[in-house]
């Protein structure tokens, strides 16, 4: 499970030093993708390939199911750590999501984000309140 907020810095080749906690789950390889709000999904190959398994059970009759299938695995990554820890960032998807010098890598549970630090302020800015006014069915039993 990834948690936690970490602040890395991308280099002058697109590199990203992976926090050291999320190191050892990541490092057998990873797979980067567009992530919702304009950030980058990293998942552990293995978590990705569970997520594209339940995704090809949806039904291709669906127009949101292709359109979302499309966009999510046409802009997928497969990478491996090198022994720094690093990943390459493609510009495609440093585009897509922003992404400059300074950066926030939140662990996301199943997954890691990656977020230019001025677009992780904003989404933390207007979402804040959101999350303390979550209502009751939307966690499970027990929260």
């Amino acid at each position: 499970m990834f948690l936690g907020t970490h602040t890395p810095r991308l280099d002058e080749k697109g590199r990203l030093i992976l926090p050291a906690k999320f190191r050892e789950e990541l490092a057998g390889g990873l797979v980067m993708t567009k992530g919702q709000e304009r950030c980058l999904y990293v998942f552990p190959t293995i978590e990705f390939t569970r997520l594209a398994e339940e995704l090809q059970q949806a039904p291709l009759t669906s127009k949101a199911v292709r359109a979302y299938n499309r966009v999510f695995f046409a802009s997928a990554h497969d990478e491996i750590p090198d022994k720094q820890g690093r990943v390459t960032i493609p510009q495609r998807l440093r585009e897509y999501a922003g992404l400059n010098r300074d950066l926030v890598v939140i662990g996301a549970s199943t997954r890691v984000e990656v977020w230019d630090s001025q677009a992780w302020e904003a989404y933390l800015a207007e979402n804040e309140e959101a999350f303390a006014d979550i209502e009751e069915g939307v966690l499970p039993s027990g929260l």
